[in-house]
């Protein structure tokens, strides 16, 4: 018979068991599976569905145990089996590159086309975007919290507002989504995830009156805030994600310089950056802020598995 705590009866297990949808399972997502199948998956286990443009990782996906569904985000009569497909999502898919985008470069069609897919039948119970802590802007230093108006100041940043616009105007469709508004992500088993590479290339650091407050998480942290908002996260919610590192950026790069034994690099004053450095580079370099974590600690109940990047630079990796 129903109840109050079941209102729909004793459904057969294929019906009751939750199932978790990856848009954008690369490095972070299949990170996230990990913690799914994992003791905090609990003995109850969703099963996993990943969206796939490449069938080439199909197998990869498979023996990770997801379900590969192959579609496009930038062709959607590809995104139609989405709909009604999970009981939660977790967007892990980045807006188009500036090689990608049209003449309307501040768009994000990917995550509209998203929404779309996922508001044609039964709405997910909750949602998860993994946005980029750059919609804050240049904060000269200071503290951010989630409630500072976005100022972003690069085109990838204003892309990155309008999706989680996007995701939000989801949200009034009935849709639980919180976003996850996320700094540089690191790891020494990612790809790319260490300073190592930059530093044996002798790439020039601003001088310490010029240097900026960067924000960081460990690959492997983030991958357990996403999993444990899909649960916890508030309605409507923002979280910044990020570690207590409170580094500059120049003393990040002269730890991780002792650390591997290379030798620090260079420090220049601002106004020599912007004759060596790529404007790629540069736009990191000019801006500076300090995100805070309450909510993400208080709400999410997260506890870093690594603080700082001291801990997670020189942890041992599989």
């Amino acid at each position: 018979m129903p109840s109050i705590q079941n209102p729909l009866g004793a459904l057969p297990a294929r019906f009751r068991r939750q199932r978790v949808l990856i848009i954008g399972c690369g490095d972070v997502g299949l990170r996230v599976v990990r913690s799914l199948n994992g003791p905090q998956g609990g003995s109850g286990r969703p099963r996993v569905l990943a969206l796939t443009s490449s069938p080439t990782r199909v197998p990869q996906l498979r023996g990770a145990g997801v379900t590969p569904l192959l579609g496009n985000l930038d062709d959607t009569a590809t995104l139609a089996r989405l709909a009604g497909v999970a009981t939660r999502v977790l967007h892990l898919a980045p807006p188009p590159g500036e090689r990608e985008v049209g003449p309307r470069w501040w768009l994000d069609p990917r995550s509209t086309a998203l929404a779309r897919a996922l508001r044609r039948r039964t709405l997910p119970q909750s949602l998860v975007y993994a946005s980029t802590s750059g919609v804050y802007g240049d904060c000269a230093g200071a503290w951010v919290p989630e409630s500072r108006p976005v100022a972003p100041a690069t085109p990838r940043a204003q892309r990155r507002v309008n999706a989680e616009r996007a995701m939000r105007h989801l949200g009034r469709a009935g849709v639980p989504v919180s976003i996850l508004r996320v700094p540089g992500i690191y790891a020494p088993d990612r790809e790319g995830g260490t300073p190592e590479a930059r530093l044996r290339r002798g790439t020039p650091v601003l001088a310490e009156p010029d240097d900026v407050y960067t924000n960081h998480i460990h690959a492997d942290d983030l991958a357990r805030a996403c999993m444990l908002a899909l649960w916890r996260a508030r309605a409507q919610r923002i979280y910044n994600v990020a570690d207590d590192s409170q580094l500059k950026m120049g003393d990040y790069f002269d730890f991780a310089a002792d650390l591997y034994g290379l030798p620090r690099p260079p420090r220049v004053q601002r106004s020599t950056a912007q004759e060596q450095l790529p404007l790629s580079l540069l736009s990191f370099m000019g801006e500076s802020r300090r995100l805070t974590t309450k909510r993400m600690a208080r709400e999410l109940r997260l506890r870093l598995r690594y603080p700082t990047v001291r801990e997670g630079l020189q942890a041992p990796h599989p």
